[in-house]
């Protein structure tokens, strides 16, 4: 503050509110005035000197003077905005009030019965003082009677009021923008002022780039902070029985058409956004030496746009989920504008800014720490993710070129980089949750054939190969050595994994290792037996071999070669017992020894601490960022990946996929055609020699390291002390065995294994190189099943997923936001926040 006297003075003033035997009159102007008249007030400075424990005991002990003293901020920031805000005294006034009720509104929305307060009626003198409970009868009475004639007048409720005179603030000349100079003589009224001439950024719909003043940034990060604060009643919502909050009027008011201000301010949001370039001309170490208020401004503007693209809709049995996101699409206008947005042009530009940020922390240089890193990456996704989902023509143009490798790359860099941390656990999930939404899409897979040179991802093993490798090798160390916390999303990395598979041309021998590895890991019998989950993950892994094998057969001998090296492991699993004994025995031991394979022993013996409630979709608490300041928030469990996808096949809809199933010759005693190394083909029965040793123990070295970080790293609880006990019942595997899709691959051994016997020792071929080569000679054309349609698990949006962005969302910000602490000593309802 200004100097020692106005501090205590500010001080005394706080004190004397919380005087229960002391009512302030609302016309006492001079007490009132002290709050933001003469002084400025930082916000730190204010935040310091109104504790939680002042404005809890003044709303408390002293409801009249709480009210009055928010009614008194609200109607001077009206009064400013109506003058036009066009002396600095004003300008002063506005930001002290705005920086007191960012301080104040969060222990109002924290009450539900003070959560009414902004939306009843006001009489101008300030009577209308919440809630009524708390006065004496003559109060009660008093205040009916100004309730009788406010509502007459229909005079607007303070949320309004206050929301409409922040928006029209935001494009106030001289204070948050700069004065175009044919108007610069006269004042702008800003009550009938055109902001759409003021938009603070050239970009989508604006031509005209601004100077750069960061006085005006540091007045809309003021307001804008303090409009997220009114909107954060959503953590405060207790949520119903189906996980939906209750509908946030601040946000439904704000983003509608009754804001007459809504489309500069959403189209002044995305362009500041997208702008940006945190490096700017790429001087070593320039933002050490000078102040970046523009990066504050972004952050900020991010977090209004999540925000604000965030929509409550309470589902009704008439509408379906596509109905619901019609409707609130054409309420809220800021959805309705991301939905419209078709140019060229201003796609190019979202993805730009999308690129530069994104790819910002993965910036290398010689000179350590020399360039700027943002901090909100994590608000960045989300917004990519909101853009996807509400203008497909946005996500198409995307994946029209790989560009979308550019969004891929600090997606896994991010999922690499959190693998392994508690704290990280949320921003894991949103990654995953975007590469199933691309996934869905045949451009992604198609994309991802692109060689990957970049070497920006640390920690992973060395390859020549593309960016499917690349991915590959993300998920399978997610798996392996991520933390316990993530292993609900196994059946999501493998769904992204089957949906790009028939469009990869060619994986690299250690991407191929990698897939068999899993395939290893998830058909031990113990796995699977360990609950009534667990078998999805192996048809996954099936799927995937079956689509690559029948649509990219040529390019990847790799794959095809780790197949037959591991041809057991699809012998164990097509003959697995179902009697009640192996299944008893194996549950009890917790691993099947298994003599012909050591690698088997040792991946079921890693397997002991594998547990089921990880598999499951029941709830569990999951963590966003761990921020300076020591906190976590929990986040709502998620429902299964079928709930999550819907099949859509990319043939003719007419194509029937369970006949051309039913179809599939039989594999047991089928003749198949031999293909020699020449080409030629003959007759030949199915061989059943599946013992022979033609590779060497040495020829995937990674496999046994691999198996070992297993142990360390997969484990699920056992489900012994699961009040809900399941046990595996011989019907329950016949249910799944059966369906196995197991034709495809076991017809690939069976025509293959003895081509590969007899070349290894009619030449005496031990080198894996040499194998290689004969494979990729051969051909299976003809001798394979009818091919089956290629079918996409596409992400399905629902009122779960929607539940966790909102909690995921607000959780960001609330740990996000700590200078100043906004939400920090509230009670806060839609999360949990725990120390570390």
């Amino acid at each position: 503050m200004g100097n020692t006297d106005s501090k205590v003075g500010y001080r005394k003033a706080v004190i004397e509110l919380k005087s229960k035997d002391k009512t302030v009159s609302s016309e006492d102007e001079t007490f009132w005035q002290q709050f933001w008249k003469d002084q400025s007030y930082t916000v730190q400075e204010i935040f310091a000197s109104v504790t939680p424990e002042d404005i809890r005991g003044i709303r408390e002990d002293s409801p009249r003077n709480f009210a009055t003293l928010i009614f008194k901020c609200v109607d001077q920031i009206r009064r400013c905005m109506e003058s036009s805000c066009s002396s600095t005294s004003d300008q002063q006034s506005v930001l002290n009030c705005v920086r007191l009720l960012t301080r104040m509104i969060p222990f109002c929305l924290e009450e539900a019965e003070w959560r009414t307060f902004f939306w009843s009626p006001v009489s101008t003198s300030g009577k209308r003082v919440g809630p009524m409970n708390r006065f004496s009868s003559s109060s009660m009475d008093e205040e009916c009677a100004v309730i009788t004639i406010t509502e007459d007048l229909d005079i607007p409720v303070l949320a309004t009021t206050l929301m409409s005179s922040l928006s029209a603030l935001l494009f106030c000349p001289g204070f948050t923008v700069s004065q175009h100079k044919k108007l610069a003589e006269e004042a702008e009224n800003l009550s009938s002022l055109d902001s759409c001439e003021y938009i603070w950024e050239a970009g989508v719909g604006f031509a005209l780039s601004p100077a750069h003043n960061a006085y005006h940034d540091q007045a809309r990060i003021e307001i804008l902070k303090l409009l997220m604060t009114c909107f954060s009643e959503s953590i405060y919502n207790l949520q119903g029985n189906s996980g939906l909050t209750c509908p946030n009027r601040w946000l439904e008011y704000f983003t509608s058409a009754d804001n007459r201000h809504v489309l500069p301010l959403f189209t002044s949001l995305l362009n500041v956004t997208f702008a940006y370039d945190p490096v700017g001309y790429g001087v070593p170490y320039n933002y050490k030496m000078f102040g970046d208020s523009k990066e504050l401004l972004v952050e900020v503007a991010v977090q209004m746009l999540i925000i604000c693209l965030d929509h409550v809709c309470g589902k009704t049995k008439e509408k379906t989920q596509e109905q619901e996101m019609e409707s609130a699409i054409l309420k809220n206008m800021f959805l309705n504008y991301l939905s419209r947005i078709h140019r060229d042009d201003d796609f190019n530009f979202m993805t730009n800014g999308f690129v530069r940020l994104l790819n910002n922390p993965l910036k290398q240089s010689y000179l350590p720490g020399s360039s700027k890193k943002i901090q909100f990456a994590q608000e960045l996704l989300i917004l990519f993710w909101k853009c996807c989902d509400y203008n497909k023509r946005f996500m198409y143009h995307v994946l029209k070129s790989s560009v979308v490798l550019d969004i891929l790359l600090p997606v896994l860099y991010g999922l690499n980089e959190s693998r392994q941390s508690s704290s990280r656990i949320g921003a894991t999930h949103l990654g995953v949750f975007i590469l199933l939404l691309l996934s869905g899409e045949r451009n992604f897979g198609v994309r991802l054939n692109k060689p990957y040179t970049a070497r920006v991802i640390p920690d992973i093993p060395l390859f020549n190969g593309n960016h499917a490798d690349l991915l590959i090798l993300v998920f399978h160390r997610l798996i392996t050595s991520g933390h316990s916390k993530l292993q609900p999303l196994f059946d999501c990395l493998l769904t992204i994994i089957l949906n790009i598979s028939p469009y990869v041309k060619s994986l690299t021998m250690v991407s191929a290792s990698k897939l068999m590895h899993l395939f290893e890991a998830f058909s031990t019998p113990w796995f699977l037996y360990a609950t009534a989950n667990n078998h999805h993950l192996v048809f996954f892994i099936l799927e995937t071999f079956n689509n690559i094998i029948q649509y990219q057969f040529d390019g990847n001998v790799a794959l095809v070669y780790c197949i037959v090296r591991k041809r057991a492991l699809f012998h164990q699993l097509a003959n697995l017992p179902i009697d009640h004994a192996f299944i008893d025995k194996t549950v009890t031991k917790k691993s099947q020894k298994l003599p012909s394979s050591e690698t088997i022993q040792q991946l079921e013996s890693s397997l002991n601490n594998l547990t089921s409630p990880a598999f499951e979709t029941g709830p569990s608490e999951l963590n966003t960022d761990l921020n300076e300041s020591g906190f976590h928030t929990t986040l709502p469990a998620l429902p299964g990946v079928s709930k999550l996808t819907d099949k859509t096949s990319v043939f003719d809809s007419e194509m029937n996929h369970e006949k051309a199933q039913m179809d599939l010759p039989s594999v047991s005693g089928a003749t198949v055609e031999h293909f020699s190394q020449d080409g030629s083909t003959r007759d030949m029965k199915k061989s059943t020699t599946m013992d022979a040793g033609f590779i060497t123990s040495t020829s995937i070295k990674p496999v046994r390291a691999q198996q070992r970080h297993l142990s360390r790293s997969i484990s699920v609880a056992s489900s012994s002390g699961d009040p809900r006990a399941w046990s595996p019942t011989p019907e329950w595997v016949q249910s799944w065995k059966s369906k196995l899709p197991l034709q495809t691959t076991m017809r690939l051994l069976q025509v293959l294994v003895p081509q590969v016997e007899k070349y290894c020792m009619d030449k005496n071929v031990t080198d894996e190189t040499e194998i290689l080569k004969f494979l990729s000679r051969g051909t299976l054309v003809g001798l394979l099943p009818v091919p089956h349609p290629i079918l996409i698990r596409k992400y399905q949006s629902n009122s779960q997923t929607s539940t966790w962005f909102r909690n995921y969302m607000w959780g960001v910000l609330y740990l996000r936001n700590t200078n100043p602490a906004i939400w920090f000593n509230t009670k806060v309802n839609l999360f949990e926040i725990h120390a570390s």
